[in-house]
């Protein structure tokens, strides 16, 4: 009898055994999908990626490395190439440093509000230059995610209606070739300075304005030493929720889709929550005393996209793509 007990014991054990070996194999059998982007995780955006984790947690085993800790700003894109990593936040400029026709992507006035954004990359537009970016780049392009729209903030108090009312004006653009076309585009004279040095520039009147989303005014406190917001709406800031193109093609259809309607719902909070943050600043900006309203922003595209198009910046562009875009309704 102790032989039969002692044989049942060693088969039950050994049937624990074999079950616990198991759970960790289906464990890792989930594939592992790297997230690295440069915001942080107090960022909107970082909060809408927490609930991307949260949708996909019983298929995959997806890692957030946030504020550049896995990978520097602008490397990201590089190292999906490569096979080191599996999904990013990509910068479009990062993509048109690559393929030159992305560069339009890019360009002053190219979208009129983050609406008009998602609807060219959920058309055929946008299918066009996701194509470019799978095909060239081994790139599989999710979605745009939104952060923001560029406007000027003055320290002079003179009223502005139209690119011609920005002449002479010393308007702060960030360092770089395309950032000073924009500044020239908007009728205004570039003026480079750094980041870290800006309140004080404008404090100092080295420059009369800047351009940045609302909300990055208010936490650099630009309001502090300005006297008007110029809703110019220049630039429709984003990113592209982006996933290797080799990762997306082996993984299943049901797990295509899961992970797209994932990305789909980060994109859709970030986005209403980043409208309701500049909406907030408006209000919040007003009762500081600055004035804030829309120029003729008719006016102001008109001009960037005629000096767009004169510029070699556009040689590269398809052909048509301005006035595809601009049709998007």
């Amino acid at each position: 009898m102790m032989g039969r007990r002692s044989a049942m014991g060693a088969v039950m054990g050994a049937a624990a055994l074999a079950a616990g070996l198991a759970a960790p194999a289906v464990a890792q059998a989930r594939r592992r999908i790297r997230f690295a982007a440069v915001f942080s995780d107090q960022d909107i955006r970082g909060e809408a990626m927490r609930g991307f984790v949260t949708d996909l947690a019983g298929q995959f085993d997806v890692e957030l490395h946030l504020n550049a800790t896995l990978f520097r700003q602008g490397t990201e894109l590089v190292a999906i190439q490569r096979n080191n990593l599996e999904m990013a936040n990509l910068a479009p400029q990062d993509i048109s440093r690559q393929i030159p026709a992305w560069s339009v992507m890019t360009s002053a006035y190219l979208f009129r509000d983050a609406e008009h954004m998602r609807k060219t990359f959920a058309g055929d537009v946008g299918r066009e230059f996701n194509r470019m970016a799978r095909d060239q780049l081994n790139v599989h392009v999710l979605g745009p995610l939104y952060f923001g729209t560029r406007h000027v903030n003055l320290k002079p108090r003179k009223r502005i209606s139209t690119p011609a009312d920005l002449a002479g004006m010393k308007l702060r653009m960030p360092p770089g070739e395309a950032w000073q076309f924009l500044g020239e585009a908007l009728g205004a004279n570039p003026t480079p300075v750094a980041f870290a040095e800006l309140y004080t520039a404008l404090q100092t009147g080295a420059v009369d304005g800047q351009d940045n989303p609302l909300p990055t005014s208010r936490t650099m406190r630009f309001h502090e030493v300005t006297t008007q917001f110029v809703l110019t709406s220049h630039l429709v800031a984003y990113d592209l929720l982006s996933i290797s193109a080799r990762l997306w093609d082996g993984l299943t259809p049901a797990q295509q889709a899961a992970i797209q309607a994932a990305a789909d719902k980060a994109i859709e909070a970030s986005t209403r929550r980043h409208l309701m943050q500049e909406e907030e600043m408006v209000n919040f900006f007003r009762t500081q005393g600055l004035e804030v309203y829309a120029p003729d922003v008719a006016a102001f595209r008109a001009e960037a996209q005629r000096r767009y198009l004169a510029s070699p910046l556009s040689q590269a562009w398809p052909a048509g793509v301005l006035d595809r875009i601009n049709a998007v309704s």
